[in-house]
């Protein structure tokens, strides 16, 4: 049985729905395809996206296929990750992180709701 991505892959055309729109709290993973650190965090981030099914949305920004999402936020380094509420950036991580990092900052703003 193949695994089913839990993440959603967002483009400039979708992000407006996928991400600004969304009821849920969204982790945005800015990455490209030729970045060693954005495919040593893949794993972490679908990992997420399991855990946190339900709870928080979880998508990810090719941004050489992207590039107009990605220069409105002003990503300048991938991997970037940006959490929204509501629309808005709520917090801002750049590069490799630990999972329990990223999990700690998702639960925290989704206590904070």
């Amino acid at each position: 049985m193949a695994n089913k991505s839990k993440y959603v892959t967002v483009t400039d055309e979708t992000f407006e729905s996928e991400v600004l729109q969304s009821s849920q709290l969204v982790l945005v993973d800015f990455w490209a395809g030729w970045c060693g650190p954005c495919r040593m965090i893949a794993p972490v981030i679908e990992a997420l996206a399991a855990d946190f099914e339900g709870l928080a949305r979880v998508a990810k920004v090719d941004v050489d296929d992207n590039p107009r999402v990605a220069a409105r936020y002003g990503i300048r380094s991938i991997p970037t990750l940006l959490l929204f509420k509501d629309g808005q950036v709520v917090d801002r991580v750049i590069g490799m992180v630990p999972k329990n990092v990223l999990a700690d900052k998702l639960t925290f703003l989704l206590k904070a709701a």
